[in-house]
């Protein structure tokens, strides 16, 4: 890639599963496959830029969001190409399409000028993929117009900062605005500013929880709120740590964790994805499991994480149907999850990085113990080691015996299992006992 392109256009950041990472208060509002980004020579009063010096980038996938236009490589690990986007403050100019005979035999542009950089480039989109050509049209010319990068930075700055008004409002000087309110100055200033966000902020809960069609209204804007609370909180806990206690720190830790897990900001939906709406999905849900597997020790249950994901998507519920599929493309994609089932039929999520050996050595340590050997283990106790969920435990125990390291006892106080002696007994003297190994051991303990 010339260097002018990466001078022009703004990098992307991508997850590990290729999806974009998004700027605060960034929602995703439509996507394009095979989307080819085109420039057009533009000519000025000072420079000629010719079309040769940005490279079209080929066969990518076109996301729109509220604040920029993305363009991502269609395959990270093979395309050269990387993600580039277009902040929608930098379009000038969103051209009409034009209607004509010779517009039916050829793919379906949308152009559109850009200045950055003290440059002006008129920018097409070549679709030639499938996809609702009109509605991302539409979706282009709202959200270009609804200038959403001005709201939040308004709104982020007003409620983080803090800040006392600008000095052009202040040029007058004296107590008083021009409205005739209190000048909001100094310390005082600063903590009555505090107290009407935190006003503004309890009233907007208030008017979320009032009903089911409030919340409904209010969903998108209290995942934002949330946001911004945890990343206040992160921040706090990381210069006050010295001086916390650990209880006031194990609060804001449970804290963050109950925000984090509120709510997706711009989760996957069949309106915005259209037909790579599983594919999308799948990519957001391998990102989105990554925490709850390292709370979990790297296996989490299928329907925990129905539960989770559905919980953090608020309105955008999705099917059973819906998150089995999503599972089942992360092996077309290269994602550090991976969807397990055991013999049993029980459907779990793990990292491609968990041993089973690890824990079948843990389970033979447990099983070995001299009152494990007399009364052997419970699904509980398994769970309680490994640091998982008893049923996680229990299908962990029943593949460690699949395996020839454990044997099971069913009795009508459920399943009880212990280490496998079998292997160390001399089936031409079965009479006779080693001085060494676990067979020894069991003989000592009885």
């Amino acid at each position: 890639m010339s260097t002018a392109t990466t001078s022009f256009f703004e990098p992307a950041s991508v997850t590990s599963s290729g999806r974009p990472v998004l700027h605060q208060a960034e929602v995703e509002c439509h996507l394009l496959s095979s989307v080819d980004l085109e420039t057009e020579p533009t000519t000025t009063a000072t420079t000629t830029i010719n079309s040769l010096d940005f490279p079209a980038f080929k066969s990518g996938l076109g996301i729109l969001t509220t604040h920029r236009l993305l363009w991502l490589p269609s395959n990270a690990t093979t395309d050269s190409s990387s993600p580039i986007s277009i902040p929608l403050s930098s379009v000038t100019h969103i051209f009409s399409p034009k209607k004509s005979i010779k517009s039916m035999f050829h793919s379906p542009r949308i152009r559109f000028q850009v200045s950055m950089h003290s440059r002006s480039v008129v920018v097409t989109l070549v679709i030639r993929g499938k996809g609702d050509i009109d509605g991302f049209l539409t979706k282009f010319w709202d959200c270009w117009r609804g200038r959403a990068w001005e709201i939040g930075n308004d709104s982020g700055g007003g409620s983080i900062s803090g800040s006392v008004p600008a000095s052009g409002s202040v040029s007058g000087g004296g107590l008083y605005s021009s409205d005739g309110s209190v000048r909001l100055v100094g310390v005082s200033g600063i903590l009555r500013k505090e107290q009407e966000m935190w006003e503004s902020t309890d009233k907007s809960l208030q008017e979320a929880f009032h009903d089911l069609n409030a919340l409904m209204r209010k969903a998108k804007e209290m995942v934002i709120l949330a946001e911004k609370m945890r990343q206040k909180l992160l921040s706090g806990s990381s210069s006050q740590s010295s001086s916390g206690n650990d209880e006031e720190m194990g609060s804001k830790e449970e804290m963050q964790d109950w925000l984090l897990s509120v709510g997706i900001v711009s989760p996957v939906t069949k309106e915005s994805a259209g037909a790579m709406y599983h594919q999308q999905l799948s990519r957001q849900l391998a990102d989105f499991v990554r925490i709850p597997l390292e709370k979990a020790g790297g296996m989490i249950n299928l329907i925990d994480i129905y539960c989770l994901f559905n919980r953090a998507r608020g309105t955008e519920l999705i099917s059973p149907e819906d998150l089995l599929q999503a599972c089942s493309l992360w092996e077309k994609f290269d994602v550090p999850v991976m969807l397990r089932k055991f013999d049993s039929g029980v459907k779990v999520i793990q990292n491609k990085s968990h041993s089973d050996e690890e824990v079948f050595a843990r389970i033979k340590n447990l099983v070995s113990k001299p009152e494990a050997l007399q009364s052997g283990i419970t699904a509980s106790d398994a769970a309680m080691t490994l640091g998982i969920a008893p049923a996680m435990a229990k299908e962990h125990l029943l593949t460690a015996e699949s395996k020839g390291l454990l044997c099971r006892d069913i009795s009508p106080d459920g399943f009880r299992f212990f280490i496998n002696l079998f292997p160390e007994i001399n089936s031409d003297d079965i009479h006779m006992v080693k001085d060494h190994g676990i067979y020894s051991l069991w003989i000592k303990s009885c």
